[in-house]
């Protein structure tokens, strides 16, 4: 398993240093730039803004000069979906890209079981994410103090945790749909527009209130965002690792099970999951 691990990590080296590297820039550009901000009299650039756009970006929009809603407004609140197109797509292809390209045979020929060799790789994408995190974190932290945020380290943490936690949560979800689905690029595919899909819901809820009936039951409700600054909200946030797990050992399961491909793309596999499937096919 820490064989696997290890090797995880080093075949993200290059994305943790370029993925790490260009978060340090925008964070360190953001932070750069809140002394200036703080001072400036947003009153007339906010009056001149739609109503629309107002609402869409919640409270963080009127509170634009304090750290928490600046942060939020120009970093945090992106950062669940740049980050968040990384996790999904690394996430679909973590073991089912290996399988298309006809490695993950000759990997498995190797006396390791199914089971050590699933939650190496799980492990090793979990650190990469948190090393990519950690990066960017420091970028905001060393630099604060001449910044004029006023943050100590540990309150620049805590959005962090929430941002790790949808990250895992729809890192595994596209993880084990990629058991499922033809091909990795088809469950990055899908769990990428379900992401967009839940950031725009999210922020037109704000505009039509019909919509919070459906958003309250969307991963990205619990999201803080740079609001986890006043407090982490602890209930969601263990909702939502509880629910990355949850679909890690739904991967887990779909992994023991299945057999695996050669080389190529694959079919549906919607069908296994449909009880008494062999009754159904012998009365068809």
């Amino acid at each position: 398993m820490f064989v696997e691990l290890d090797y995880t990590i080093r075949r993200f080296r290059g994305q943790i240093i370029g993925w790490g590297l260009g978060l340090s820039l925008f964070s360190l550009l953001l932070v750069s730039m809140y002394s200036d901000i703080k001072e400036i009299d947003l009153t007339a650039f906010t009056d001149s803004y739609p109503q629309e756009m107002m609402a869409f970006f919640g409270e963080s929009m009127l509170e634009f000069s304090t750290p928490h809603g600046y942060l939020d407004l120009e970093f945090f609140n992106f950062m669940i979906l740049i980050v968040g197109i990384f996790a999904v797509g690394n996430g679909a292809n973590l073991i089912v890209k290996d399988e298309e390209e006809g490695l993950l045979d000759l990997v498995l020929a190797y006396p390791i079981s199914r089971s050590m060799f699933f939650w190496g790789r799980v492990m090793g994408y979990v650190v990469v994410l948190m090393l990519i995190l950690l990066v960017s974190w420091l970028s905001l932290v060393l630099p604060s103090g001449s910044a004029s945020l006023d943050l100590s380290p540990g309150e620049l943490l805590r959005p962090y945790w929430g941002l790790l936690g949808q990250l895992l949560l729809f890192g595994s979800f596209a993880l084990f749909l990629s058991m499922m689905v033809p091909s990795s690029r088809v469950a990055s595919m899908i769990t990428s527009g379900l992401l967009v899909a839940n950031y725009l819901v999210q922020g037109l809820s704000n505009i039509n209130q019909d919509l919070e009936k459906v958003v309250k039951y969307t991963p990205l409700q619990a999201y803080q965002g740079g609001y986890a600054i006043l407090g982490i909200d602890t209930d969601w946030l263990i909702i939502i690792f509880e629910g990355a797990l949850l679909f890690f050992l739904l991967a887990w399961w779909r992994f023991l099970l299945r057999d695996l491909r050669v080389a190529g793309e694959g079919g549906w596999k919607l069908r296994e999951l449909i009880p008494f499937r062999k009754k159904l096919s012998a009365l068809s």
